[in-house]
C-alpha cells in the first residue's frame, strides 16, 4: 500500500493511501526541521503542521504531548454522524442533551431536529448540547458514541488521544486495564493526532464534501418540528485571512485555552494545523496569529518532489542470462528481459531545500532455469533522509523453462534432420 500526493490515483483508493501513507510515517517518526529556515513563533503550548497528502509533521512543538483539546473535537463528532446517519434523519433531543452548558442552542427536551441542521449548529456555533444529541442519536447513548469516536481515531491512526464527551467537554473515565487494574483516562488528545484526524476529515472521507460544505458555511437557519426557529453564524475567522484557508474548528474551555484546528490547500499543497493551549483570555487573537505563522512556513519551505525526478540507470533494464535455460536460438543462450512493477511506498512528497530524493537498486546479473513471468529478480528504492519512500520491484517479462532431454532431442531433430 501507499500514498501518492502529485500524480493522484482514482479517486476510490485515496483512502487506503491516506492511511498507509500514516502507518509508513509514523514507523519511521520523520519529524522535519528545516535547515537554514527560520522556526515559527508560536503562542501555542503544542503545535503541527502537517502536510496532509502523506501524514508527515514537518513542524511539531509538543506535538505528542497528552492534552485537552475542547471543541476541536466536534469535527471528528461531525465526520462520524455524515459517516453513520442521513442529514435527513430526525434526533429527539433528550433531558441530557438539554442540560448541557452554553455555548448552546437551548434546545428543549423531547424537541426534535433534522440531523443535518444540527450538524451546522454544531460545527458553525459549536453548541455543546447539539453535540450530545447528535452522539445519542447516532451511537446509541453517549457512551456508544464514545466508542465509536475511539475505534475510528485508531482507525485513522491516532496514537495518543482518549474521547469521552462529543462536544470537547472536560471529562474523566474510569477503565479497565488488561491486568485487571482501574486506569483513570481524561478527555484529550495530542496536536500530532488533531492535525490527523483534520487531514481525513477534510481530504479522505466518503463524507468530506459534506463536511467542508458544513464547515464553509457563512450562515444558516433552521426550524424545529416544533416550529421553533434558529440561527447560525461561523466563528471561523481565519477562512477569510489567508488565501487557501479551507476549514477549520475552534475551541475553548478553562482547561483546554484557546485551540484551532484547520486546513489549507493552496499551489498544490495541502496541510493541516493544530494548536493547543494557545493562550487564555484575553488572548482570543492568539490562534490566529500561529495558524498564519505555521500555514506561511509550510507553504514558503516545502515544494513537491515526486520519484520522476529521479533518473534511474537503464542497464538495470539490460537482459538476464537465464542459465541452462530453453531457447529457440541454435547455439544461444536464453536471456530475459526485465520491467518494473509498482510496489509500495508513496510517489513524491513535500520537500525542503535541503532534502532531495535518492535512487538505489539491485538486481541479479544471472538466473538458473526455470524462471517465470512476474519473478521478483531485484528492487529500485527511493530514499531521502536514509529513510525509504517507495520500493518498486524488478521483475522478468519471460517465462523460460530448463533444458531437458525431449528439448534437446527436439533441437538436434531441427539441426540435422528437418
Amino acid at each position: 500500500m501507499y500514498f501518492f500526493v502529485k500524480k493522484r490515483k482514482e479517486k476510490g483508493g485515496r483512502l487506503c493511501l491516506f492511511l498507509a501513507a500514516v502507518v509508513l510515517f509514523q514507523f519511521l517518526q520523520m519529524t522535519l526541521y528545516v535547515n537554514g529556515a527560520e522556526e515559527p513563533s508560536l503562542y501555542a503550548t503544542a503545535a503541527v503542521l502537517m502536510d496532509a497528502d502523506t501524514g508527515r509533521v514537518l513542524y511539531e512543538k509538543n506535538g505528542d504531548v497528552f492534552m485537552s483539546n475542547a471543541s476541536t473535537t466536534k469535527i471528528l463528532t461531525c465526520i462520524l454522524a455524515l459517516e453513520n446517519a442521513s442529514q435527513d434523519e430526525i434526533v429527539e433531543a433528550s433531558s441530557y442533551a438539554a442540560g448541557m452548558p452554553k455555548v448552546k442552542l437551548f434546545m428543549n427536551t423531547g424537541e426534535h431536529f433534522r440531523l443535518g441542521d444540527l450538524l451546522y449548529s454544531l460545527m458553525l456555533e459549536s453548541h455543546n448540547d447539539s453535540a450530545v444529541a447528535i452522539a445519542e442519536h447516532v451511537g446509541g447513548s453517549m457512551e456508544g458514541f464514545a466508542a465509536m469516536m475511539n475505534e475510528k481515531a485508531a482507525w485513522i491512526g491516532c496514537r495518543n488521544s482518549w474521547f469521552i464527551t462529543p462536544n470537547g467537554l472536560d471529562a474523566t473515565q474510569t477503565i479497565i486495564g488488561e491486568g485487571g487494574e482501574n486506569i483513570l483516562r481524561e478527555h484529550g488528545t495530542c496536536a500530532e493526532d488533531l492535525a490527523r484526524i483534520m487531514a481525513y476529515c477534510a481530504f479522505y472521507s466518503p463524507a468530506k464534501e459534506e463536511f467542508l460544505k458544513i464547515t464553509r458555511t457563512e450562515s444558516y437557519s433552521f426550524t424545529s418540528e416544533e416550529g421553533r426557529s434558529f440561527s447560525c453564524v461561523n466563528h471561523n475567522a481565519f477562512l477569510g485571512m489567508m488565501e487557501g484557508a479551507l476549514t477549520g474548528k475552534t475551541g475553548f474551555t478553562n482547561k483546554a485555552g484557546y485551540c484551532y484546528v484547520g486546513a489549507l490547500e493552496r499551489d498544490g499543497k495541502r496541510f493541516t494545523i493544530a494548536l493547543l493551549a494557545c493562550g487564555w483570555p484575553n488572548n482570543k487573537t492568539w490562534k490566529w496569529a500561529d495558524s498564519r505563522e505555521l500555514f506561511t512556513y509550510g507553504l514558503e519551505n516545502f515544494m513537491y518532489h515526486t520519484i520522476d525526478e529521479v533518473s534511474v540507470n537503464d542497464s538495470i533494464f539490460s537482459p538476464i542470462l537465464v542459465e541452462n535455460g530453453q531457447t529457440d536460438r541454435i547455439g544461444g543462450a536464453a536471456y530475459t528481459e526485465v520491467e518494473i512493477k509498482e510496489g509500495s511506498g508513496i510517489y513524491g512528497l513535500l520537500l525542503s531545500d535541503e532534502e532531495k530524493i535518492e535512487v538505489s537498486w539491485e538486481v541479479e546479473e544471472r538466473l538458473s532455469a526455470p524462471v517465470t513471468q512476474g519473478e521478483t529478480v531485484g528492487y529500485i528504492r527511493y530514499m531521502t533522509g536514509g529513510v525509504c519512500l517507495r520500493e518498486d520491484l524488478i521483475v522478468t517479462r519471460d517465462t523460460i523453462a530448463e533444458i531437458d532431454f525431449f528439448w534437446c532431442f527436439k533441437r538436434v531433430l531441427e539441426k540435422y534432420i528437418l
